[in-house]
């Protein structure tokens, strides 16, 4: 017979009553000194850490990475050195614009952060079901969010300031396009693809630099909800996504992703008709086609969600030796605000918890804040440079090669070029009838409310798209498009 375990408070000590507080007599008053119901009450007071500003709901699962093709002339990173090397990996689903407690089915698009816990420490891909976004600046990011948020006043949600913002920022038309479609409200996370979204870059052991998207293709295959299914979910079960992943897991029907890239040389970059590093528009697979590289397997759900999903923190600015970022605004805007979310949200040590702790050795001379863990450094010196043999010192053979800029400092202006529409009205013309007309009645239904003059102008959008993607959503409207 398994011996009982004493219940302790988080010093240590053994807890005598955990049902009865300290009181003066039978029905007096309550005794400050009773440090057991202190210690309760002011740690749940602080159990919730403050929700991330976007990406606030998700679900995460721990999971493995199988390299299937050797891309050494592209990358020295050691997780792909070997054709079958496995590397553990975590990833975290989530809607972008709900807060903790919006249903899983919102329309919306969805985070898919992903974790390498390599051997030479962690790289952080950060993405979304979609492989373009929004904006193109990361200057724009504080207005959008806010518009996909609630009104200062009445804190409800807005179609209009959503739509008045889109209707200034033709560069989002390819994104709208994108979620209002079928795949706006994908079947749970398991039944939608992945995308690193941003160009990245790859380096091999010459020092050569490659550009590269990330697609990562669900095995599954795709599945999406109609809007009524999506709205009977959201309100009879609005943790769907979560509970769909986890019980797939449990049950041993591990989600699976083929794992692919697309490649550009800098020539062909500096050469291209597009600019290569905007996030609102894809590349090619015509003439960039599509290489898997490796498999993706979720196969073990976390044992504490807060632990271990709430607090994960994901960020482009973790990367290991042969891959890297690119001139990609959006992504070197992120670059800083990831890291510094994290560091307001978790707290400066926040890479010292778990979930977020590579498995390599971590040898570095940041020291204290709050919540530090182990031996803070020891008596080890916490400068550099110094004079010890024994201490951490830079290591310039893992430099990146020297990335060629030009161009006086300035801002520019991002939106100079004039094809916002190609790309979107590409899309709806892969598209089905059925599908394209879900897209024109879903962007109907968001738009109700919306003011005329807002209208007017989103209109010519969708217009210059494809005049049938303008009419059908103007006839949807009842609005005359002159």
């Amino acid at each position: 017979m398994s011996q009982t375990k004493t219940l302790t408070t988080a010093s240590g000590a053994p807890v005598a009553d955990n049902q009865n507080s300290r009181s003066a007599g039978p029905r007096g008053p309550l005794l400050l000194d009773d440090f057991h119901l202190i210690e309760k009450l002011a740690h749940f007071n602080r159990e919730n850490i403050p929700e991330r500003r976007v990406h606030a709901k998700g679900s995460g699962a721990y999971g493995t990475f199988t390299v299937s093709r050797d891309i050494t002339q592209y990358t020295s990173a050691k997780l792909f050195e070997a054709v079958g090397k496995k590397t553990p990996t975590f990833l975290r689903f989530s809607t972008v614009g709900g807060e903790r407690g919006s249903a899983d089915t919102e329309r919306d698009p969805r985070g898919f952060a992903l974790k390498f816990y390599t051997e030479e420490g962690n790289w952080d891909i950060v993405g979304n079901n979609t492989p373009v976004f929004f904006i193109r600046d990361p200057l724009k990011f504080p207005d959008f969010i806010h518009t996909q948020k609630r009104l200062p006043q009445s804190n409800l949600k807005s179609a209009q300031m959503m739509w008045d913002f889109w209707s200034h920022s033709p560069e989002a038309l390819h994104q709208v396009t994108i979620l209002f479609s079928d795949r706006g409200i994908p079947d749970g996370y398991r039944h939608m693809h992945g995308f690193g979204s941003h160009t990245y870059s790859l380096i091999n052991a010459k020092g050569e630099r490659h550009w590269v998207k990330w697609h990562y293709k669900t095995k599954q295959g795709i599945k999406n909800l109609a809007p009524a299914e999506a709205a009977r979910l959201a309100g009879t079960d609005p943790d769907y996504a979560q509970r769909d992943l986890f019980n797939a897991i449990e049950r041993g029907d591990f989600p699976k992703w083929s794992v692919c890239i697309q490649i550009m040389t800098e020539a062909q970059a500096a050469a291209h008709y597009e600019n290569p590093f905007d996030v609102t528009n894809t590349w090619s697979q015509k003439e960039f086609p599509l290489i898997e590289v490796g498999e993706l397997e979720l196969n073990r759900n976390p044992l504490n969600y807060f632990a271990e999903v709430e607090q994960a923190a994901f960020g482009p600015s973790n990367m290991v030796p042969g891959v890297g970022l690119s001139p990609d605004r959006m992504l070197q805007g992120r670059v800083f605000a990831y890291a510094d979310a994290h560091r307001y949200r978790v707290g400066t040590n926040h890479q010292q918890l778990p979930v977020n702790a590579p498995l390599s050795p971590v040898n570095s001379y940041q020291r204290d804040g709050s919540m530090a863990f182990g031996s803070n450094g020891g008596a080890a010196p916490n400068y550099e440079p110094n004079s010890y043999s024994d201490a951490p010192k830079q290591a310039p053979r893992y430099a990146e090669p020297p990335l060629a800029l030009s161009g006086g400092a300035d801002r520019y202006d991002h939106r100079e070029d004039t094809d916002y529409y190609s790309h979107a009205g590409a899309l709806f013309r892969l598209m089905n009838d059925e599908q394209k007309a879900l897209l024109i009645n879903n962007i109907a239904g968001a738009m109700t409310g919306v003011t005329a003059d807002v209208v007017d102008r989103q209109l010519q959008h969708f217009y210059k798209a494809d005049p049938a993607y303008g009419e059908g959503i103007a006839k949807a409207l009842g609005v005359s498009l002159k």
